[in-house]
């Protein structure tokens, strides 16, 4: 044994290894997306994709590859990949087939996948991300490809007592998928997750799919591999890709963890990608660890053929055309518009742009209705979007109509209503559905006139000779304690003209 340890110490090559630190090494990430398509039938046949349904109720002999049984294709789910392709700077296809990926496990009755492999509907494209939103920095992730391919079913293991079993689960065999292959351009866990939230945006603002992890509709997969500097050359480590990644934070957390692994099992034992075949290890989210789970099959295992059962679908010029004049505003655009033409600050518009095209709508109507798209901002980022996540709400099932607080913010910025009366006012509105005219009516809120604050600010003055003398001593901030007395004894009186009349009076 010691014999062995001095060896491994001698060997110059592993004193190299030793010599390079983690931070020496660049991560190499590429990203394989899964999206399930809005579509109301399954990508072959006529079969419900709805979420939820007794186990083996949505199939028919088409989905679960019975003999005879020909597959046509859902025209929606052509449509809707263009219009992601097109989203993604895609080049489209103006023929695309149908290819036959054969293996065999529980959950893929037919024995092979209907999927694209050398004529994918969508070809070479791009998707920007911000890396910094404070310094507005981006960088562009290529996008190798984006093919269709129909689902698997679903296994589902009940290891709860001794008598462990597996079943499965064919209400998701044939849903349409749209695969979205990134080039390995992404550098770090926190690009990885950047990417993701943009797609998923995107992906909502156009319509394709709603993204919802929990029910299968958004998958990632993370291939990773390290290019660490060595004697004046890069080595790269064997490629690993990360499975069972169910949520954002742990595509992220997984690619850090791996990361590191990587690098110590270089260092431990050299092994490059030309040593070692790609792994698939699929991610705990329990040890935050990774697992080996088997060597990855190359394209060559699978024996992809053209399917015999689907012709070529040729996409004409004019089709391409009309879903682009389609196309909403991408959220990259929207950013930009609230930071130019609204004056938004970066991190304002991301934040607006981030809540969905509903919520940027409703800020684009109230901005434009009340001429001050701070103020418009400042209140649905805090109060709205606050309410909204309290009342478990989207923005089109909240109660006040956008020209409801567009005549909410009048009153506000007029001087009606100071900030404090004003959210009072928005919670009536809210809780009763009514207008701010009968939420002001409702609070007893009534406008208060000059003579009255007068009145008011001379009282104060005279009950509070020791404040008004820490006030002409220069300590402004006194000042607060006297608007404080002011609003309980006048609810209604404006903080803001009772503080000027105050500071008149006082300090002349």
């Amino acid at each position: 044994m010691e014999d062995s340890v001095l060896n491994s110490n001698s060997n110059p090559q592993s004193t190299n290894r030793q010599a390079v630190s983690f931070n020496d090494a660049k991560i190499i990430i590429g990203l394989e997306v899964h999206v399930q398509l809005d579509t109301d039938s399954k990508l072959f046949c006529g079969c419900s994709t709805r979420f939820g349904e007794a186990a083996n109720s949505q199939t028919c002999v088409i989905c679960t590859g019975m003999p005879g049984a020909l597959p046509v294709i859902n025209r929606r789910a052509l449509e809707l990949s263009i219009r992601t392709g097109l989203s993604l700077n895609c080049r489209i296809a103006r023929s695309t087939k149908w290819d036959r990926k054969n293996y065999f496990y529980p959950d893929l009755p037919k024995g092979y996948q209907i999927s694209q492999f050398d004529q994918p509907i969508c070809g070479p494209g791009h998707l920007d991300i911000q890396t910094t939103e404070a310094s507005g920095q981006s960088r562009r992730i290529r996008i190798e490809r984006a093919h269709l391919e129909e689902d698997a079913g679903k296994s589902i293991h009940d290891e709860s007592s001794r008598r462990q079993s597996s079943k499965i689960d064919l209400n998701r065999t044939g849903t349409p998928l749209l695969e979205i292959v990134t080039h390995p351009d992404i550098r770090t866990a926190a690009e990885a997750k950047a990417f993701l939230s943009e797609l998923k945006l995107i992906l909502n603002y156009i319509d394709v799919s709603d993204c919802n992890m929990q029910q299968g509709n958004l998958r990632c997969d993370a291939n990773v591999n390290l290019h660490i500097p060595l004697g004046g050359e890069q080595v790269a480590t064997p490629i690993v890709e990360i499975k069972n990644l169910n949520s954002f934070r742990a595509v992220e957390r997984s690619i850090t963890f791996e990361a590191q692994r990587q690098f110590e099992a270089w260092q431990e034992n050299g092994l490059t990608i030309a040593d070692a075949p790609k792994q698939t290890r699929g991610w705990n989210d329990q040890t935050q660890t990774t697992t080996l789970q088997r060597e990855k099959e190359d394209s060559a295992d699978y024996r992809y053929f053209p399917d015999p059962d689907l012709i070529a679908v040729n996409i004409e010029e004019t089709q391409i055309e009309l879903i682009q004049s389609q196309l909403v505003q991408l959220p990259s655009t929207l950013r930009e518009s609230l930071v130019t033409e609204y004056n938004l600050k970066p991190d304002d518009a991301a934040v607006i742009v981030s809540q969905g095209r509903g919520v940027v709508d409703y800020f684009l109507e109230v901005a434009d209705g009340c001429q001050d798209s701070r103020i418009a901002n400042n209140w649905i980022g805090q109060e709205v979007l606050r309410q909204l996540n309290e009342l478990n709400q989207t923005i089109r099932q909240y109660p006040v109509s956008p020209q409801q607080f567009t005549e909410l913010l009048k009153l506000v910025i007029a001087g009606t209503l100071d900030q404090t009366r004003g959210k009072e006012v928005l919670n009536a509105m809210v809780e009763h559905s009514i207008s701010s005219e009968e939420a002001i009516k409702q609070l007893g809120i009534k406008p208060v006139d000059n003579s009255e604050l007068v009145t008011l600010c001379e009282t104060l003055i005279d009950e509070n000779q020791k404040v008004v003398e820490q006030i002409r001593s220069g300590n402004e901030k006194a000042i607060g304690m006297l608007i404080g007395k002011a609003r309980k004894i006048n609810p209604n009186a404006n903080p803001g003209l009772v503080k000027a009349m105050l500071s008149k009076m006082i300090t002349g």
